[in-house]
């Protein structure tokens, strides 16, 4: 069984774990680490054995590493040529090491090597969660790249030289502490997402770091305790110490941040003179007082969503479980037959299809109007639109596509229930274009031209179109 595949099983399961989750959990020991990694993998590596194995001795359930736990290189090539994919020597080390010693194992920012559709080479900053079995339970790319410019602080980083930015979010990961949400680093500076996560059910946030000393000295404390006391989560923030090259320094003080925004652990902050620093600090994950924090005052609750709003724009790619099926209006939907999912939407292959790839995409929500929908629910369903229209048409080799909401009755909507048509169009596959129309309108009553397929052949196409959503 692949990586990629045990983790979107894991997945799966989870949506409804932390969806379930009642701040009923025991409380939770946890560690955070914080070194200062250079150029050496193999002395990194030895670090980090080292710290693991002591936050496991101090009963730590979950030991939480700074990004660039692998290494910090001395240049762009030497970063290029050190990278290494999630099945790789480094990672299989983690993993081993979070098998032997029993604890969940946050690997703050890895140098993911990855082959892109055209087979060239990227690399990603990847925040990877390994369960005390060894086995994956999380991967986030990191989303907000640092491209920044300070002369005056003598700041000057362009990660995206290196990495290439992270495409979406990734669900809270069920732990024993409770929901945590994957970030990294710069994420820190964009509460947008802290309060995405927080809505998605999070309960604790993370930002392994490597913040910079100029920058740590102004704004790291200010911005963690901030991002627990807006989103009332427990904030954890590994962190790189001290000086890693010639170039490069960074401000350590890895924090846990309980959800009033207080500090309840702690590491040593960057001091001129101490160039190396490497420590952990323990503290418990209180459940009860996520709870007792949240019902006296609510603010979640008062957010004026009739006024304002804060959504993922595209979806939240979820994996599909082919044992269960999707209902579409009175309708079943076999799950074998979808080839994309989000929280709010899902596409599927269509019994009769007016031409090649005619598919269907149908909100989660059974909703008979466009008006009925929230605007999230909008906003999900005609962004996956648009990424569906791309696949059938690269699947079918089409130029353009028609797609079409037939929204009521009297539109020509048969089965209430808000779903979009996408059909690939080549040139001249009607005499006259708009003839579509007509045969779409007829395409599922008795006098319609088109056969009806079986379910074995709109599960052979929804496994094909699959390949463009779940690589």
């Amino acid at each position: 069984m692949s990586i990629i595949f045990k983790t979107n099983l894991i997945k799966l399961c989870r949506v409804t774990l932390y969806q379930n989750y009642r701040m009923s959990a025991p409380k939770c020991s946890v560690a955070i680490c914080q070194f200062t990694a250079t150029n050496n993998k193999e002395n990194n590596l030895k670090i980090v054995k080292q710290l693991v194995s002591e936050a496991a001795q101090k009963q730590a359930r979950i030991v939480f590493l700074p990004e660039a736990s692998d290494y910090i290189a001395t240049n762009k090539n030497e970063a290029k040529a050190f990278a290494e994919p999630l099945n790789g020597t480094l990672m299989n080390e983690y993993r081993n090491l979070a098998k032997t010693k029993k604890v969940w194992l946050s690997v703050g920012g890895f140098h993911e090597l990855v082959k892109n559709e055209n087979n060239e080479h990227q690399i990603f900053n990847t925040h990877v969660l390994i369960d005390d079995e060894g086995e994956i339970n999380g991967v986030y790319k990191k989303l907000h790249l640092f491209d920044v410019s300070i002369p005056e602080l003598n700041v000057n980083l362009r990660e995206s030289d290196l990495n290439e930015a992270g495409r979406q979010l990734v669900p809270p990961v069920m732990t024993p502490a409770g929901p945590l949400a994957l970030a990294i680093c710069y994420d820190l500076r964009f509460p947008e997402l802290s309060i995405i996560q927080r809505k998605q059910g999070a309960s604790i946030l993370t930002y392994p770091s490597a913040f910079t000393k100029a920058t740590g000295i102004l704004h790291w404390e200010t911005l963690l305790r901030s991002r627990a006391i807006e989103t009332q989560c427990y904030v954890i923030a590994a962190a790189q110490y001290g000086k890693h090259n010639e170039k490069r320094t960074s401000y350590g003080q890895a924090l846990i941040v309980d959800p009033q925004g207080k500090i309840i652990a702690e590491c040593p902050k960057y001091r001129e003179g101490h160039e190396t620093n490497q420590s952990i600090a323990i503290a418990e994950i209180d459940s009860n007082l996520i709870q007792k924090v949240r019902t006296e005052m609510p603010v979640f609750q008062h957010r004026r969503s009739d006024i304002y709003q804060l959504q993922v724009i595209g979806g939240e790619k979820i994996p599909i479980n082919d044992e269960e099926t999707f209902s579409f209006a009175h309708k079943i939907i076999p799950a074998s037959t979808v080839f994309y999912r989000t929280r709010h939407c899902y596409a599927f292959t269509n019994i009769r299809c007016v031409v090649p790839g005619h598919v269907l995409i149908s909100t989660m929500r059974c909703c008979k109007r466009l008006e009925d929908l929230t605007a999230e629910e909008v906003t999900d369903l005609f962004l996956t639109a648009v990424k569906v229209q791309k696949a059938v048409e690269n699947e079918y080799s089409a130029s353009s596509s028609t797609l079409c909401v037939q929204d009521g009755k009297h539109a020509g909507q048969t089965i209430p229930h808000v779903h979009i048509h996408i059909l690939p169009r080549k040139p001249n596959d009607f005499e006259v274009n708009d003839e579509i129309y007509d045969r779409l309108a007829k395409h599922d009553r008795e006098e319609s031209q088109e056969p009806l397929r079986n379910v074995a052949e709109m599960s052979q196409e929804a496994e094909i179109l699959r390949k463009y959503f779940y690589q």
